[in-house]
This record gives C-alpha cells, sequence and structure tokens, in this order.
C-alpha cells in the first residue's frame, strides 16, 4: 500500500472538514444534495461524453494503483538480467528455454521466448517496443480520465454556485432565507474545486508517475535482451543496466 496517498486522503478530508468545523460552518455546512447531484453527476456525465466506454472502465481498473501500485524491483530484475546473460554465454540462448517455462511476466517471458527462438536483435527491440507503447498509450489514456474530471468539475462547481444564487435571487422578499440560500450556493463551488484539486487531479499526477516507471522498467529489461542477443559480457550488461536506478 502506498502510505503518502493514503496520508494525502486523510489530509484532504482533514483540510475541507475540519477547515469547516473551525470557520464555524459545521459539517452540516458542507452536506446538500443539489451539490452532490449537479458537481459529481455531472462530473461523471462530462467524463461519460468525453471518453470511450473501453477507456473509462480502464481508468477505473488502474485507479486502485493510486493505493496499491504495482512494485517492480529494478535491482532483482537487473540480476535476472545479468543471471540469463551467464547462462547463454556459457550454454547458449537455447539453455534459457527453462527460465521462459517458469516466467509469470507475460512480457519477461515473451523477450525470453524471442531469444530463445533466435530472434535478431532489431527484431526482438521493435517487437517489444510496440508492446511497451501500446501499453502505455492505453495506461495513460486511463490516468487522463481523472485529469478530464478533474478539469469538469470545478466547472460544475461553479454552474451549481450560479444555479443556487438565482434560487436566492427568487427569495429576495424573504431575508430569512438569504443567508441559507447563499451559503448552499456556494458548497458546490466546494464540491467542484474540492474534488478536483484534492482528489481527481492528484490522482492522474500520480497514475502518470506509475506508468512512466512501468515503462522505464520495460525499456531496461527491453536494453537487457538485446544485450543479451549480443553476446555481451554480463558485467558490461550490468553495469548499462544499472543507469536505469538513477
Amino acid at each position: 500500500m502506498d502510505k503518502l496517498s493514503v496520508l494525502g486522503i486523510i489530509l484532504a478530508l482533514i483540510a475541507v472538514i475540519g477547515g469547516s468545523i473551525l470557520k464555524g460552518a459545521g459539517v452540516e455546512a458542507l452536506l446538500s444534495p443539489a451539490a452532490f447531484t449537479i458537481v459529481i453527476l455531472g462530473t461523471l456525465a462530462s467524463i461519460f461524453l468525453h471518453t470511450p466506454p473501453a477507456t473509462f472502465l480502464h481508468g477505473m481498473k488502474i485507479a486502485k494503483w493510486v493505493l496499491f501500485p504495482p512494485r517492480h524491483d529494478s535491482a532483482a530484475l537487473i540480476e535476472r538480467i545479468v543471471g540469463w546473460s551467464g547462462i547463454a554465454r556459457k550454454q547458449g540462448l537455447l539453455a534459457l528455454e527453462g527460465e521462459v517455462e517458469g516466467e509469470a511476466d507475460a512480457f519477461i517471458k515473451k523477450g525470453l521466448q524471442m531469444l530463445v527462438d533466435g530472434a535478431e536483435p532489431d527484431v526482438i527491440r521493435n517487437i517489444l517496443e510496440v508492446d511497451v507503447q501500446t501499453r502505455e498509450h492505453l495506461d495513460l489514456q486511463g490516468a487522463k480520465v481523472f485529469e478530464g474530471m478533474g478539469i469538469y468539475a470545478p466547472t460544475l462547481g461553479i454552474i451549481g454556485a450560479v444555479m443556487g444564487l438565482m434560487a436566492v435571487l427568487k427569495n429576495l422578499a424573504d431575508p430569512s432565507k438569504l443567508g441559507h440560500g447563499i451559503a448552499a450556493a456556494f458548497i458546490a463551488t466546494i464540491y467542484g474545486i474540492g474534488t478536483a484539486n484534492l482528489f481527481f487531479l492528484p490522482m492522474a499526477a500520480k497514475l502518470k508517475a506509475i506508468i512512466n516507471d512501468q515503462t522505464r522498467v520495460r525499456e531496461m529489461l527491453i536494453e537487457g535482451l538485446i544485450s543479451i542477443s549480443q553476446g555481451e559480457n554480463p558485467r558490461n550488461i550490468e553495469n548499462k543496466l544499472r543507469g536505469y536506478l538513477h
């Protein structure tokens, strides 16, 4: 679990709820079915129109990465690659067939299988880079779902505030309703700006960072497999790949 993300969510809730209490408005002031309907449902409506169904579903699928990001031990992977290079130099590329059968990661398995099959370095690079680019594009589109929600939510908050003020103007003859009405009008703004800046946009940024890290690890793997295919010295391969750790 990403403890920093958990802490961020807790602090975000404390900032809004605690701030409302300290300002004297209380928690009740933040509860508004009308604001929820306009901002939250409106944001969902906007992103449904903005995003293809498959992209939206993928975005929801990878949302868990904010709290439970995929773990990649780059140092351990380098050790594995160096081990494969040692086997290949001593026993030949066909000796890696046992490694292919026991590999759980589909991307690594595909690369190792091409090594065993004797594919040329350029062929290995081209095929695996297409996989990396396709996966990165799909994941980035999923992250942009939350980025889009972060863009639409504040605008819908303003719409909610304007609609609330319209209701206030209709009750100018009754001064007792003005204060409550104006306060309620601005709750929609809090919903819009708050959800965008405390949740949607930070989630999109964190997902993009995770995706970039995944791409870096896959690029490192490709470089390692190419080096093995070219028969490079295991020590040189290790020194080259350790540059990806910085």
